[in-house]
């Protein structure tokens, strides 16, 4: 018999300097693979916010994507999937970065895709 597991993965981070905070909430946190792997994060806007960095990186395995923010301008929430992921333990990172290129937030979470074969 398999079991189905389905879970919630949420990190919310303090920033690295400064006022802002970032949460995020990554689903599910346990599944079968290759399975989507849904990430969304909330930022408090900022002048200073200038892109956004997610990545999902396992022992054999790695995608991420950077997206630039437009300061205040830029959405509070941000939606993302990473389709097809292999079967691993993730650690899903997410960092805002100002136009230097410095740290502004970072938000941890971890994943698990677990092989068809397993129960």
């Amino acid at each position: 018999m398999r079991i189905w597991l389905c879970g919630l993965c949420v990190a919310v981070a303090l920033p690295v300097s400064g006022g802002d905070r970032m949460a995020m909430v990554v689903t599910p946190a346990y599944a079968l693979a290759p399975s989507p792997l849904r990430v969304r994060i909330r930022i408090e806007p900022s002048a200073e916010n200038r892109s956004l960095m997610v990545s999902a990186d396992s022992v054999e395995f790695y995608r991420g994507i950077e997206i630039p923010l437009e300061g205040e301008r830029a959405p509070k929430t941000i939606d993302l999937e990473f389709r097809d992921v292999p079967e691993g333990v993730y650690e899903i990172v997410a960092i805002v970065r100002d136009g230097a290129g410095q740290q502004r937030s970072v938000a941890r979470g971890r994943a698990s895709r677990i092989g068809a074969g397993r129960h």
